[in-house]
């Protein structure tokens, strides 16, 4: 018997000994055995056509016949060309003598980006002719026998990261786009973070992997959903946000814990974060509180973070959705850099300026500011008038900018209004220091809140256009945000109310009697994960009560409950208290990878008007198509007319 063999015979002795008597020293024994596995190399030269890949061999493989496949990057005079795979590159020594005559008259008439497969011997690279940028520069394979297996034509572009390619070049031939160390290297990421998740949650915390339908039904608040034909007449399909109710019926059912990889859609235009269909890991749990989900998501992250990007400090720091507003204008702040929101109302309360004096009075009125670091060095007037142009634009909010010299002389229309006293309040209030540039606006507080915060991002981005680093690109600063409202106004209809993030969510405990008698002042019991300022995450504890999910859906959102009559019945047949979270797969794969948009690491992304470059997707049906759906298209006149034609 071999000495693995007996270990794994001793092993499965001993989980059969652990499920009698639980005994925790037999779980060591699994961590060594799981340890001891991923310490071996993956074999990627099994099943296939190859000995090697062109990214493994070494000096210590000199003198090894190996046979290679892969695409051929780049030629040279029929003298030498640069093999490449999905591991690298390995350079081949084309032979000269006349016995090897048709190996390099194949080798030397296939074009850039053919597919070979070459049999050679690994030999060292001449004296002075290494190369250190290599992995494989110490060494090159002499062909003995060379096969083209397929010859490609011209391409649209090189497949070199080095070469620029537009975006939408690049997805209309994301097939030759994949071929990109860059993006091979974004996907194998992905998946190996995908692995380690599911061995977090299904290996270690006993979660079931369950899939869930994505032929559904059209659901209440959120965002617009793509509709799907069946054949039955007036009847459609609607495909799911996200599994939200389906993930809730499985705790009713008793799964106690669930997770999935979820394929997600929304009809919404693409942005560099979002685009029409995406992926969550979505979970759920039993018997939770929004602790138990926040530790559980803090261990995840922690145990698939890829090592090369440094450890990750748990627990994350934690801020109030009020404490987030004020400090940075926004719900999900990034806090690698400073540039804080601060109150400078009493500073202003006295100042006789006409404007600021009819936001102070106000209930919700205030005065509020932003210091912008060395902003005179790197700012110029050009560029405030354009953050004002956007304040105004975006937010119909004036903002003013005041420039402190040398000296705390300070530049501005205000100057004359302000007294020495309140001249140096302000300073100390904002902790100016010479050449830093103040941005400040006046209004209501959450309208005020939102256009500095937009400032400072603004700003930012400029800074760091010219030169001046505020945001560490390998720091990673996780920030859990929580205490949102429950429900926010309408901004069609301030008198109505919406789900601040959907309607399964249920209130703060400690506000549970407001829900009956003034809901728009309940806290929620969400909770939203943000890394770098971006939100990666979402969640909540759900409603399990079936008369309170009715009153949420019938009174205070005004929504028709019998669409979601098969929940209300389900909770009403002893529904456990219940929570979860979905991660956004797309978007913290982004962040980890370093990649400008989301679409840089999913396979075959759409476009930012949601379509697939490459396959032309969504196309016409024709009506003979249609027919069995019974639908008709209403063509617009212009279309109509074409179509004649």
């Amino acid at each position: 018997m071999s000495f693995r063999h007996g270990l794994r015979l001793l092993y499965s002795q001993l989980s059969l000994f652990s499920r009698e008597l639980n005994r925790p020293w037999c779980r060591c024994v699994s961590n060594s055995l799981a340890l001891s596995s991923e310490k071996r190399a993956s074999d990627f030269n099994s099943f296939v056509a190859r000995t090697n890949t062109c990214g493994e061999l070494r000096s210590a493989h000199v003198g090894q016949e190996v046979t290679l496949c892969g695409w051929i990057q780049y030629q040279r005079q029929g003298l030498f060309l640069v093999l490449r795979d999905f591991e690298g590159l390995t350079q081949i020594i084309i032979p000269q003598d006349e016995a090897h005559s048709h190996v390099k008259k194949a080798l030397y008439d296939a074009p850039v980006e053919s597919v070979v497969r070459v049999t050679g011997t690994v030999i060292s690279r001449p004296p002075g002719q290494k190369n250190p940028r290599m992995p494989t520069g110490d060494i090159e394979v002499k062909v003995k026998t060379a096969e083209v297996l397929n010859s490609c034509k011209k391409l649209p572009f090189e497949i070199k990261d080095f070469i620029k390619k537009s975006e939408a070049l690049r997805m209309q031939y994301r097939y030759l786009d994949l071929r990109s160390f860059q993006m091979q290297h974004n996907l194998r990421l992905r998946s190996q973070m995908v692995m380690k998740m599911r061995e977090y949650l299904c290996n270690l915390h006993g979660f079931v992997d369950v899939e869930t339908p994505t032929l559904f039904k059209r659901t209440p608040g959120g965002a617009k959903e793509f509709v799907v034909p069946s054949r039955e007449p007036g009847r459609f399909y609607c495909l799911p946000q996200s599994p939200q109710q389906f993930k809730q019926l499985l705790m009713v059912g008793g799964l106690d814990r669930y997770f999935q990889v979820a394929r997600c859609y929304r009809d919404e235009g693409s942005k560099p974060d979002r685009q029409p269909e995406f992926t969550q890991i979505d979970i759920e749990m039993s018997f939770v509180d929004q602790a138990g989900i926040q530790r559980l998501i803090e261990g995840l992250l922690q145990y698939s973070w890829p090592s090369e990007r440094g450890p990750i400090t748990t627990p994350f720091p934690s801020m109030s959705y009020a404490e987030a507003l004020a400090e940075y204008g926004t719900d999900k702040p990034d806090t690698r850099f400073g540039m804080k929101i601060i109150d400078v109302s009493d500073v202003f309360r006295s100042v006789e300026i006409g404007f600021v004096q009819n936001a102070v009075n106000k209930p919700q009125g205030t005065v509020k500011a932003i210091c912008i670091p060395q902003g005179v060095r790197h700012l110029q007037n050009k560029d405030f008038e354009s953050l004002k142009e956007s304040a105004k634009s975006q937010f119909n909010q004036e903002v003013l900018h005041l420039i402190l010299k040398p000296y705390e002389s300070l530049k501005s229309p205000l100057s004359k209004f302000l007294s020495v006293e309140q001249h140096s309040e302000l300073i100390q209030a904002l902790k100016v220091q010479a050449d830093d540039v103040v941005l400040l606006a006046a209004g209501e507080h959450e309208k005020v809140c939102l256009v500095l915060g937009n400032m400072r991002l603004e700003t930012a981005n400029l800074l760091e256009s010219r030169g001046l680093v505020l945001r560490d690109p390998t720091a990673f600063h996780f920030l859990w945000v929580v205490d949102f409202p429950l429900f926010l106004h309408k901004e069609e209809n301030p008198a109505e109310l919406e789900s601040a993030h959907h309607p399964f969510t249920a209130p703060h405990p400690s506000d549970t009697s407001l829900l009956y008698s003034e809901p728009a002042k309940v806290r929620s019991q969400h909770y939203d994960l943000v890394l770098n300022g971006s939100e990666i995450g979402g969640g909540s504890i759900r409603i399990h009560n079936a008369e309170q999910q009715r009153f949420v859906l019938e009174t205070v959102l005004k929504e028709d409950p019998e669409l979601l009559s098969h929940l209300l019945e389900a909770l009403k047949c002893g529904a456990p208290p219940h929570g979860g979270i979905a991660l956004g797969l797309d978007r913290l794969i982004c962040l980890v990878a370093g990649a400008p948009s989301i679409r840089d690491v999913i396979a075959f992304p759409k476009s930012f008007k949601g379509r697939d470059l490459m396959s032309n997707a969504p196309d016409y049906i024709t009506p003979e198509e249609l027919e069995p759906y019974h639908i008709q298209v209403a063509w617009p006149a212009a279309e109509a007319e074409a179509n004649k034609n």
